[in-house]
């Protein structure tokens, strides 16, 4: 919900056209404008950096958004719990505008949606304002202080701290921003709540609510027309209302409208409608301001679960945190688009934001792609986790900043709760619940549309000191084990795995016997996917729990991607950062992801795909190069959808395995783990086969019938690389991006799942290497240069096209003996 919005080369074009349709021209006279680009960025304290005499000639010039830590270097003078990156310390951006003096009279903000961390905004020198919390965005009236028809000077000073996060928050402007120009007379901030509280196949009730701000020091009496639009840019809807509104006031002001044979937002149909509201004073337009939301129903019930439009639907979810892999956290909507996509591939349908409010782009990409969320506010309360956490913010800005997220994105059809809180230490104070009983209150003051949901991972202090019982939904975080006991205990709750499984490993890599440990100064974990740290367990136990608990809601397992910090499970202490946990260097980065921090899958991601969607599929792991290995037993999964699965040695029959008959023992050492012996999981089919060079294969058969194969083959020697981009076309707005993946194969093609050649990049033409990397936890490489080594086999290129582009790019990869290769990206006009 906002302004429609001006990117300097275009407006709105997302409404077709139709004889119903708004007038075009109507949509371009409205004004926020993208404030990215032609800043100034200075590393380093400056006792004056909002100063207007102060030379920042030298400084660099960049576009937002930006984050000044992903450039490095990765070193070990930086925590590697956050990314052994140089997030910390204080920066500065200056940008130097004119506002038209046509515009004096009216009313003109920015808007920030986020800048990390501790900002503070001055205007031609003064102070306008302030932000601590780095992941929700502020808005702030510069009226006041600029000089119409004249240059002005914006200032942004950051400074945030080290020991600030438990992850990589990464650092700067790191979100978009923009100038809004409005009438004194205008709709607020986030100013509407669309709500569609009845729904039948025939009809919608849509309720309206327009907070309206009069700046000015007259009464006024105001018309507000509110249309709306279908996916198609058809009118469906109308409604025109008059009030009065007094000067120097606010009032919320609410319409209602009726759809006719409403298209429901689904998982397989994620319809949106658009609302444009328009303000008038007589004939004159005062403002506009464009709503997207859609037309759907959810409840949540102890017996039925969630049901989305009356249809249960299970949650089969994914925690993501807000990095980018090599890009940092820059927001880039490609890059989260990516993101979602390769999750959807592995059977996504839920993600909830660990562990804080998202980029707005994110929730757009899920209104679009048919995802339900969790949006989260917080990670800690009062009580810190971290030295500098946000604990030391909590009591001035805590219901600010939940009000500020919650009005943020409440017309979002993809929001199903909202989470005031995680794992916060709280739930170990026997007065815990009064603090969560104030969040929950502060949420449903704002909307009382979504439940609200919080995820503990102590039990159960959680439910003796009865924060469990102060919120909707009750999320666990570890405790499969005890969901049946806790059902027994309380059957009138409703219950999920808010964190689940929390497994490890590394892409590719493979320790023998499958064992869950891990060994010390490896910094790989085994991609047979058994480790983890002590909370952790494979992912078959939360199968097999759910199973045996229909009325769990789903799971959310931490997490879809890795990503940097936390480089469980090489982690300890280090006197280095004040006893903190720093992490068994070089690792850095997170190895709980079903995708690595490039997006490559692992094998584990096979695993959920094999329970999480229902298109044909098998998999197999390991690789097949065990040079000097020849002889000695390999253990051999498989994981699918179908019935059973036939394994080929070189052509020759091992035997078929049935699935949920043909069990597969694993080892697990969770803390609730009481049952002696091993695991036997169903999800899991294996063969223990002696090495021989050549070929595994599986064949995946249903009914008899063979749905799926893969085949993996012993490669010989590093011959040449290979570029595959995920798009070849791309837009030519200067944020678009091409994933290039990397990987070396032999003379016969065949993929050298072990190579670690170091690949070098040239880029040519209209374009960018916006970043680099392989997945690998431990590599020190920079993200942002022009070279990668290979991680078992493969790395990757991000390209980034520049602005008005007039000439394709071209991408090539060399490296010592091998033959080098060559890729073209090239452009489309943008939307």
């Amino acid at each position: 919900m906002n302004r429609l919005k001006k990117l300097g080369i275009g407006v709105l074009c997302g409404l077709m056209s139709c004889s119903q349709q708004l007038p075009q021209q109507d949509f371009e006279s409205l004004e926020e404008i993208s404030f990215n680009d032609n800043w100034k960025f200075s590393k380093g304290e400056l006792k004056n950096g909002m100063a207007l005499d102060l030379n920042d000639e030298g400084w660099k010039q960049l576009d937002l958004p930006h984050d000044w830590a992903i450039e490095g270097p990765i070193d070990k003078a930086y925590n590697a719990r956050c990314g052994g990156l140089p997030f910390h310390g204080e920066a500065w951006y200056r940008k130097d505008f004119n506002v038209p003096s046509k515009m004096e009279g009216q009313k003109v903000f920015v808007h920030f949606e986020g800048v990390m961390n501790n900002a503070e905004v001055f205007v031609n020198g003064q102070k306008i304002g302030e932000r601590p919390y780095g992941y929700i965005g502020f808005e702030l009236d510069m009226t006041s202080y600029l000089k119409f028809g004249e240059e002005n000077t914006i200032a942004v000073k950051c400074a945030p701290e080290d020991l600030s996060s438990r992850w990589y928050p990464g650092a700067g402007i790191y979100r978009d921003v923009w100038i809004e120009y409005k009438n004194p007379i205008h709709i607020a901030f986030d100013g509407t709540f669309i709500k569609t509280p009845v729904v039948s196949e025939k009809a919608a009730g849509v309720e309206i609510d327009i907070d309206l701000v009069n700046a000015s020091t007259k009464n006024s009496l105001i018309t507000i027309e509110t249309n709306i639009y279908n996916k198609a840019g058809q009118k469906v809807g109308d409604v025109v209302s008059k009030d009065k509104i007094n000067a120097s006031t606010e009032h919320t002001f609410s319409q209602k409208v009726t759809l006719s044979n409403p298209e429901l937002w689904s998982m397989e149909n994620p319809h949106l409608y658009t609302a444009v509201t328009v303000l008038k004073s007589g004939d004159e337009v005062l403002d506009k301001y464009k709503s997207t939301f859609g037309v759907r129903t959810i409840e949540f019930s102890a017996k039925k679960g969630f049901l989305l439009n009356g249809e249960r639907i299970q949650l089969q979810g994914v925690c993501l945190h807000h990095d980018q892999g090599p890009l940092g956290t820059a927001v880039n909507k490609r890059a989260k688009e990516r993101q979602l996509q390769i999750m959807k591939n592995m059977g996504v349908n839920a993600i909830r934001t660990s562990h804080n409010p998202p980029a707005k782009v994110l929730l757009e990409l899920c209104d679009e792609m048919g995802l339900v969320v969790i949006d989260e506010a917080f990670d800690n309360w009062r009580i810190g986790k971290v030295e500098n956490g946000y604990n030391k913010d909590w009591d001035k800005w805590s219901e600010t900043d939940l009000r500020a997220l919650i009005r943020r994105d409440r017309n979002h059809p993809s929001i199903i709760m909202w989470s005031i809180g995680n794992e916060i230490l709280e739930q170990g104070r026997k007065d815990g619940w009064k603090e969560t009983r104030r969040l929950a209150k502060i949420t449903k003051s704002e909307d009382t549309s979504r439940p609200v949901t919080a995820g503990f991972n102590y039990h159960p202090a959680s439910i003796v000191n009865k924060l469990a019982h102060e919120i909707d939904i009750v999320g666990f975080n570890y405790f499969p084990m005890r969901y049946e006991k806790i059902l027994e205990e309380y059957p009138e709750w409703v219950v999920y795995g808010s964190e689940t499984s929390s497994c490890t490993s590394s892409r590719g890599y493979y320790e023998r016997p499958v064992a869950p440990t891990f060994k010390k100064g490896v910094n790989q974990v085994t991609s047979y996917d058994l480790v983890g740290p002590p909370w952790a367990y494979p992912p078959d136990l939360e199968f097999d729990m759910l199973a045996k608990s229909p009325r769990i809601l789903g799971e959310f397992m931490w997490t879809g991607f890795d990503y940097l910090g936390e480089p469980t499970p090489y982690g300890g202490k280090d006197n280095s950062t004040n006893g903190y946990w720093n992490g068994d260097w070089p690792s850095h980065s997170s190895y709980f992801g079903a995708a690595d921090l490039c997006g490559f899958p692992k094998d584990r991601y096979y695993l959920y795909q094999s329970q999480w969607t229902d298109k044909p599929m098998v998999h197999v792991l390991p690789h097949w190069n065990w040079e000097g290995h020849e002889g000695e037993v390999i253990p051999v999964h498989a994981f699918t959808n179908a019935e059973e699965v036939e394994l080929f040695v070189n052509g020759k029959s091992m035997g078929k395995k049935v699935k949920g008959v043909d069990l597969t023992p694993i080892k697990m050492t969770h803390r609730d783990w009481k049952q002696e012996g091993p695991l036997m999981s169903k999800y899991r089919l294996s063969w223990d086969v002696p090495y021989t060079p050549g070929s595994i294969e599986v064949v995946a058969y249903t009914k008899g019938k063979e749905v799926a194969r893969k085949a993996i083959k012993t490669a010989g020697k590093p011959h040449h690389i290979e570029l595959e981009a995920d798009r070849s076309l791309i837009a030519s707005d200067g944020k678009d991006l091409s994933y290039v993946t990397v990987k070396v194969v032999d003379e016969k093609g065949n993929f050298c799942a072990t190579a670690s050649n170091m690949i070098q990049f040239e880029i040519n033409g209209d374009g960018k290497l916006a970043g680099v990397g392989n997945g690998d936890a431990a590599s020190l490489t920079s993200l942002q240069g022009n070279k990668m080594e290979l991680f078992n086999g493969l790395a990757l290129a991000i390209i980034q096209g520049a602005k008005n582009p007039e000439t394709p790019i071209t991408l090539t990869a060399k490296a010592e003996g091998l033959q080098e290769a060559n890729i073209k990206i090239s452009f489309q006009p943008s939307l």
